[in-house]
C-alpha cells in the first residue's frame, strides 16, 4: 500500500481508482483477507473510492532439465528425465497495475 502512495504521490494524482495485484497460491496470502484489508486501509487516503482486483496465480512446476510442465497435483519429480522441479509461478505477491486520475 505504501508503494501505491508513493506512486500516485510521484505523479500528482487527484485520485486512485483501481489497484491490481497478482496473488500466487503459495504466496501465503489468502486473497479475501487482503481484500479487506485494502478497504480498511483505503479510507482516509487518495485511494478512498479505489477497487482491489486480485488476480490469483496457480502454482506452476517445471522441470530444471528438459523444462516438462508438472500438471497440478502430481509428484514434483520429472516423468519424461527424472530430473529435478522448480517452482516457476505461484509464489508472487506483485502490484500489477494503478490506475488513477492524474492533472
Amino acid at each position: 500500500m505504501e508503494r501505491v502512495v508513493a506512486e500516485a504521490r510521484a505523479r500528482n494524482a487527484l485520485s486512485v481508482h483501481r489497484v491490481s495485484v497478482r496473488v500466487g497460491a503459495l504466496a501465503g496470502v489468502e486473497p479475501e483477507l487482503l481484500v479487506t484489508a485494502f478497504e480498511i486501509w483505503r479510507e482516509g487516503t487518495g485511494c478512498s473510492d479505489a477497487v482491489l482486483d486480485v488476480v490469483r496465480v496457480p502454482a506452476e512446476w517445471v522441470c530444471v532439465s528438459c523444462r516438462l510442465a508438472i500438471p497440478e497435483g502430481e509428484v514434483l519429480a520429472c516423468a519424461s528425465c527424472g530430473g529435478r522441479v522448480r517452482l516457476a509461478a505461484g509464489d508472487e505477491l506483485l502490484l500489477d497495475r494503478i490506475e488513477m486520475e492524474v492533472p
